[in-house]
């Protein structure tokens, strides 16, 4: 089969193979990786259902339950962490400004669907349509959608991803998404989580975050809205220092909705066509992944 647009170039598959499982299933053996994670990425890019890939591909339903096993075993969160180690150890990740955001996905109606009447539970009403938790949707904007929360270096690439429902806010996410980083160092050891500066929006404001930063000793720009700006003024010497901000370090957060923008040239991520929470989770981390991947 012929190189196809969008395919593993020879660099970027000599960056993931050495970080691929190292066989399949007990009794049996798996086709080739390289065919079948360019079947998988030719799905993520366009966003087309599995059912529609490219006959040239062979069956859909081989690609489907690799990205679906791999990713309820985290098979693609420690691919994605080992390809930051060795960005790390080559030196590549920029830790000199570390930018924190969070964009919304409206679910597409496959993904969105769910059992019109679910089964009745003893002293809980029974809603018209139910959702589990851990599959990440919620009402926010006039509809199902999910919110993907993420850490992005200088270079406009993600370091940490958390994937909440639509409607929960960014502030009490920026510990949870910093502490669910998944960078490592090759030949084990600490990952690094310190960068030289972390900025973020006045969403991200909040006591306990700055409290958390400055434990942590990490340098941070996050302006201070209005409000609390009031609130800690008429509590006086108790409010303590306003906020430090620098308008030309705030001016790199745009590095964030950059890789943000990247991110979402993924049509399976910007349009949410996995019902399922996990296998989405694996879709964002095989995408953030590629990015990697790139020289």
């Amino acid at each position: 089969m012929g190189k196809g647009r969008g395919d593993l170039t020879h660099v970027e598959w000599a960056r993931l193979k050495p970080h691929l499982p190292k066989s399949g299933q007990r009794g049996g053996r798996w086709v080739r990786d390289r065919r079948v994670i360019n079947r998988i990425l030719y799905r993520l890019r366009p966003g087309v259902p599995w059912r529609d890939l490219p006959a040239r591909f062979g069956p859909w339903k081989t690609a489907y339950e690799r990205h679906r096993r791999w990713s309820a075993d985290g098979t693609w969160d420690r691919i994605f962490a080992a390809v930051l180690a060795d960005a790390d150890a080559e030196g590549r990740i920029d830790w000199s400004m570390v930018s924190v955001d969070s964009t919304s996905c409206r679910a597409h109606y496959h993904a969105a669907g769910a059992r019109r009447k679910p089964p009745r539970v003893p002293g809980k009403r029974r809603t018209s349509r139910q959702h589990h938790p851990d599959e990440w949707l919620g009402r926010c904007g006039g509809g199902l959608t999910c919110k993907i929360h993420l850490a992005s270096e200088g270079g406009c690439r993600p370091l940490a991803l958390l994937i909440t429902p639509g409607q929960w806010g960014e502030a009490p996410q920026l510990i949870p998404s910093w502490n669910a980083s998944v960078s490592g160092r090759l030949g084990g050891g600490h990952p690094r989580t310190r960068p030289d500066h972390l900025g973020g929006d006045k969403a991200y404001s909040s006591r306990r975050n700055r409290r958390y930063l400055r434990r942590r000793q990490i340098k941070h720009t996050i302006p201070e809205p209005k409000n609390q700006q009031a609130n800690r003024q008429r509590r006086g010497s108790k409010g303590g220092r306003p906020a430090g901000f620098d308008k030309t370090i705030y001016k790199r957060r745009s590095e964030v909705a950059r890789t943000i923008n990247a991110l979402k040239n993924v049509r399976a991520v910007a349009k949410r066509l996995d019902k399922r929470g996990y296998i989405f989770h694996g879709t964002v981390s095989v995408a953030s992944t590629r990015l990697w991947l790139r020289p």
